[in-house]
């Protein structure tokens, strides 16, 4: 399900980001429309992604996706529309690789989750997902592969 996780450090990345605030059943609705709103902006203002579109969980809840549609760029986006400039900061992370389906995402996270706590660590209050592989480039969904960071509190 999930590649063997690690423990690593993480940079500062200049990122330009859509802020989004859902209920649960609403993210397959807003994050394909989003994603392709961040990329038009970014392009628009002729700056290249400098990596994956990914997701920041800013909060975590049950019934709320409280999280921002982000990508990786080398120089600042001018905030436009939703389009916001932002921040990955620097960190000390697990990060894993789940290959497999969206909806396998809950289990991936729990898995990975105890391993961080088997490894003396505490996740923090946050979590990332970088989408290596998805969709766009193969509909089938065995071949998607979606890496999860998450700081550590501790």
């Amino acid at each position: 399900m999930i590649e063997t996780p690690q423990i690593t450090e993480t940079t500062n990345q200049l990122t330009a980001v859509i802020p989004v605030v859902v209920p649960r059943n609403q993210i397959g609705e807003v994050m394909g429309p989003g994603i392709h709103e961040l990329l038009a902006t970014v392009a628009e203002q002729g700056i290249a992604p400098a990596g994956a579109v990914f997701t920041h969980h800013r909060r975590l809840d049950p019934e709320v996706f409280d999280f921002e549609i982000s990508i990786p760029v080398a120089t600042p986006v001018a905030a436009a529309g939703r389009v916001q400039p932002s921040q990955w900061p620097s960190a000390t992370v697990a990060k894993t690789v789940y290959h497999g389906p969206y909806e396998g995402l809950g289990a991936a996270w729990e898995e990975f989750d105890a391993w961080i706590v088997e490894q003396g660590h505490i996740p923090g209050p946050v979590l990332y997902e970088s989408y290596l592989a998805g969709p766009p480039a193969n509909p089938d969904p065995s071949t998607w592969q979606t890496e999860l960071i998450r700081p550590l509190a501790t």
